[in-house]
């Protein structure tokens, strides 16, 4: 693979310093774009923005107190979804190995997939308004099974395009039959 899936992303990935952690045989772990961290905060700041907005519409212009305690909830929920989001971006990886992609995530709670090679059926790139405008994509993979389709978030979009292609090509090769 070429060296360009790595442009733009971080250098490592964090893992769990938990000795309980989800291991696998060491390889080159490919990491997403950092473009992704800022993609995901506006995201969580305009939802946090509507919210106070919301609350402060219903509560000054209306006299209504009760959007307070499930107002301050989210805010707070949100609020901490932003302040652990740069950890849990760094944790998001994948890794080529010869016969399937392995797809990581997760510190607290791991997800590690691994999707084969022959089993894909669709590769699929998407992006919203957010994305586009920071180059970055979303690769997904479909598979026979529904629960083992994975998303790998927030790839440049040429890496996006550069891994779609290697994927495509590499699933051509190993078809199994179905």
């Amino acid at each position: 693979m070429p060296a360009s899936l790595d442009k733009g992303a971080y250098s490592r990935i964090l893992a769990p310093r938990s000795p309980n952690r989800l291991e696998l045989e060491r390889g080159v772990w490919h990491q997403i774009s950092r473009q992704y961290l800022w993609v995901q905060l506006i995201s969580s700041g305009i939802v946090l923005a509507l919210v106070v907005v919301a609350v402060l519409v219903l509560w000054l212009v209306l006299g209504q107190l009760w959007p307070l305690i499930p107002g301050g909830i989210m805010t707070v929920i949100l609020v901490w979804t932003m302040a652990i989001l740069p950890r849990q971006v760094r944790a998001i990886g994948y890794q080529l190995r010869d016969d399937d992609l392995v797809f990581r995530r997760g510190i607290l709670w791991q997800r590690m997939v691994a999707v084969p090679y022959g089993r894909m059926q669709l590769v699929d790139i998407t992006h919203g308004p957010l994305d586009r405008g920071f180059g970055i994509a979303q690769l997904k993979f479909v598979t026979a099974a529904a629960t083992s389709g994975v998303t790998i978030p927030g790839l440049a979009q040429t890496t996006a395009e550069t891994l779609r292609d290697h994927l495509v090509a590499v699933a051509e090769s190993r078809r199994t039959g179905l």
